[in-house]
């Protein structure tokens, strides 16, 4: 079965012969190799460039061991790229395996007839080390794991039944692999226990593993709700955590997100616009592996969606935040102040969304308490409630746009309906 990712694929295609080296990051096992070595590789082939001008190498292959001393891989690609007149793809797999890599490829970088294309585990080859690595030379292509809409293409149909299996399992492509939900779950739980957090632990010398896999837990508790580093450390103080300091919470909040387990949405002013320091709101890279976690005892629709959501906006491209208005209202003959939240504002270039989720009856009091502060946000950005019944769009007379859950996820182009 081939799942299309044309989103990442038109990603790379953009970038061809851009002079830099394009670095393919995202959280392990969620398609990187794929990515490469079979969408684009396909690409090319279909464009008429020839298969011996593509040099792909998987340096986590053992038959590629030797390939690991950076002399070794430099020596190799210059005899497969043999002809200066002629161009020529490398697609490189996991360059974390070698020693000095960043040599390697700026050294090849300096050849005009190579494009360079490289994959990096999560935990060992970070976003913060493409820009430290390659000083300014690296283009980065985040992936993540299978939206909704490629989940679903899978199917016959998107039906409820195909969403019951997203919204529980999330979306690793290897989930495809295993026919059984029991199968399913042990396979989600040993990639976190097997892959991620040994992972973690062992780039960082972790000394307190059970502290960072309390933390872990917190966040996977408490998905979508404001915290920071002293509220985690407060909290495992009075579970009898002592151990630990405040100082080291931040430095293991900061590995989780590094290593694409988590990410990190900070609260934007939307009148004052400007952002707000503390708490903040951290987000599941995946709900499949944020429900093995918790042994798929919370599995709360109204996070979960607001989770989907929230990953569905940063695959698409978007800077994603959480959004503070401040309200004046009466109460008893006295005028009030007080700050309500919208879900996220989403911001790419010089467009810019409001969009809450709220799950349940179209005509329920918290429904209506969602629209609240849209309309206290007086410039002209689109606003948009996304709900989880399956409703046409249609736009109220404050022309705010109402849209169902399925249809925002399954339409790429549905914040412009």
């Amino acid at each position: 079965m081939e799942i299309k990712r044309d989103r990442y694929l038109r990603m790379l295609i953009d970038r061809k012969w851009n002079t830099s080296v394009k670095v393919i990051t995202g959280i392990r096992r969620c398609g990187k190799s794929y990515l490469l070595f079979n969408l684009f590789k396909d690409h090319l082939l279909s464009e008429g460039v020839r298969p011996e001008n593509i040099i792909t190498i998987a340096l986590d292959e053992i038959e590629n061991e030797y390939l690991r001393d950076p002399l070794e891989l430099h020596k190799r690609v210059i005899e497969l790229a043999n002809n200066d007149s002629e161009q020529y793809y490398v697609l490189l797999d996991e360059i974390q395996y070698v020693k000095k890599f960043e040599g390697v490829l700026n050294g090849l970088k300096r050849r005009s007839n190579l494009d360079l294309y490289v994959t990096g585990s999560n935990s060992r080859f970070l976003s913060t080390d493409v820009l430290t690595e390659f000083r300014g030379r690296g283009d980065e292509v985040r992936i993540f794991p299978l939206s909704f809409s490629e989940f679903a293409s899978a199917f016959p149909e998107p039906n409820e039944e195909v969403w019951k299996l997203y919204s529980t399992f999330g979306g690793m492509p290897e989930l495809f692999t295993r026919k059984t939900d029991e199968q399913k779950k042990i396979y989600l739980r040993n990639l976190f226990n097997l892959v991620y957090i040994k992972d973690i632990s062992d780039r960082n010398n972790i000394k307190l593993e059970d502290e960072l896999e309390l933390i872990l837990n917190t966040l996977c508790s408490s998905i979508g709700s404001l915290t920071n580093p002293a509220r985690i450390y407060n909290t495992l103080r009075t579970a009898g955590h002592r151990s630990i300091s405040e100082n080291t919470v931040k430095k293991y909040l900061e590995l989780l997100e590094n290593s694409f387990l988590f990410s990190k949405a900070e609260r934007y002013d939307v009148k004052g616009r400007k952002y707000l320091d503390t708490p903040y709101k951290y987000y599941a890279e995946d709900i499949g592996l944020r429900n093995a976690r918790l042994n798929f005892r919370q599995l709360e629709p109204t996070h979960t969606m607001e989770n989907i959501i929230y990953n569905e906006l940063r695959g698409r491209g978007y800077s994603v935040d959480v959004g503070i208005v401040e309200i004046r209202e009466s109460k008893e003959n006295k005028q009030e102040y007080k700050q309500v939240e919208i879900d996220f504002v989403v911001n790419k270039m010089d467009m810019r969304y409001y969009i809450q989720s709220a799950y349940g009856n179209p005509e329920d009091e918290k429904r209506k308490q969602e629209l609240r502060p849209f309309l206290n946000v007086k410039d002209s950005f689109k606003k948009i409630l996304v709900v989880g019944d399956n409703v046409y769009p249609w736009r109220n007379d404050d022309g705010i746009l109402t849209i169902g859950l399925k249809q925002f996820l399954l339409d790429e182009n549905s914040l412009e309906l």
